[in-house]
């Protein structure tokens, strides 16, 4: 498996570097490149399965490739992207918390994260390919600035379902339509059980009992304040697969989630998630955040925010778990950036035993290229 997974990445890298072409006159590349690192200090200052320290860190390297660039043919773009996690596990170490205080949180891993072709036609766009659904579907741009992975996926979605997200995706075929300049759907067909057991993220088998996962979204850019930005997004996803207890089981849900700026400064967001009571033990979810920027005119890319994340259930001994973070991006340069972070989570909800509410802190640097 190690042998394939490199011999699989070294193609890729040989395709991409062996066929492209500079545009010279536009002084532009066929190539993108992108890294990054991201590292935690989290410490569980109380409460929780118990107190200490873990790191952890994440790296991506990613290269792109536009055929439109390259002289070949309009409308087609290349994706490979590699990411390594590795580190300790602190909600499930220290914590205890089922939405996952940071992120990154996967254990170690070396893997293929993405591997895809678009092909543009006009307002159509085509994905085929490793993909992951989070890239897409269920984004909030304000709450990408959160270290808890709640205001990434929420957990209505990610503990009721196998999805193709962070540290696993799949295989999946993306239909998107930009309907108007201000409004877009997307559909897409995905592998209905990533295989976790598949260390490299290499072996595509795509088996009748995997079943499949659809996820559709609306996508509306209009603003409920003049002159201001404002994004909302509704979805459905349907999810089909074969229990070795259950047989043939389906399960699926619905999403809402809205980006809204009010001035200047101040941004806010909130997501809803829900799905069916009776198949699912957490079964909604409700978030709220506000942002703020732009403190001064020398610190411009600087950001503080403040959400809540509840996680409930109607079919479990504990009912709810919630969570409340507050952080602040320091943007040190256009390369890097430290971002302190305190979260207190009630009734972490992650473990069979009732914990005591968690204080934890986060301590995250990130460096992009």
């Amino acid at each position: 498996m190690k042998k394939r997974f490199w011999i699989i990445s070294l193609l890729a890298l040989l395709f991409l570097t062996g066929n492209a072409q500079t545009d010279s006159s536009q002084n532009t590349s066929a190539f993108s490149y992108t890294a990054s690192y991201t590292g935690d200090m989290v410490n569980n200052l109380n409460g929780g399965i118990k107190t200490g320290t873990n790191y952890l860190g994440m790296a991506h390297i990613g290269l792109g490739f536009d055929t439109e660039k390259a002289r070949w043919w309009k409308g087609g773009e290349f994706c490979i992207d590699f990411m390594n996690t590795h580190g300790d596990t602190p909600s499930a170490n220290l914590i205890g918390d089922i939405q996952i205080a940071s992120n990154i949180e996967a254990g170690n891993l070396s893997v293929l994260y993405e591997l895809w072709y678009k092909q543009r036609f006009g307002k159509i766009a085509v994905t085929v390919g490793l993909q992951d659904m989070n890239s897409n579907y269920a984004v909030t741009e304000n709450g990408g600035l959160f270290v808890n992975s709640s205001f990434g996926v929420h957990t209505v979605m990610s503990d009721n379902i196998t999805l193709p997200i962070f540290p696993i995706t799949a295989l999946g075929l993306n239909f998107q339509w930009q309907i108007n300049n201000y409004s877009n759907w997307q559909i897409t067909f995905f592998d209905g059980t990533p295989n976790s057991r598949n260390n490299y993220n290499t072996n595509w088998i795509v088996g009748k009992e995997d079943g499949y996962l659809i996820v559709s979204e609306f996508h509306l850019a209009k603003s409920l304040i003049k002159e201001k930005n404002g994004n909302y997004k509704i979805s459905g996803y349907y999810h089909q697969h074969k229990s070795s207890i259950l047989g043939y089981h389906e399960n699926g849900g619905i999403y809402f989630i809205g980006d809204q700026d009010i001035n200047k400064n101040i941004s806010i967001f909130s997501q809803i998630g829900y799905s069916p009571n009776k198949i699912n033990i957490h079964n909604h979810f409700y978030s709220l955040g506000i942002n703020y920027k732009e403190f001064s005119k020398k610190r411009t890319d600087d950001m503080l925010g403040l959400a809540v994340a509840y996680f409930g259930s109607d079919n479990a001994s504990i009912t709810h778990e919630t969570t409340i973070e507050l952080t602040y991006k320091m943007v040190l340069n256009e390369h890097l950036y430290i971002q302190p972070d305190i979260q207190y989570i009630i009734n972490p909800a992650g473990t069979e035993n009732k914990l005591n509410n968690a204080l934890v802190g986060i301590v995250r640097f990130g460096m992009e290229l």
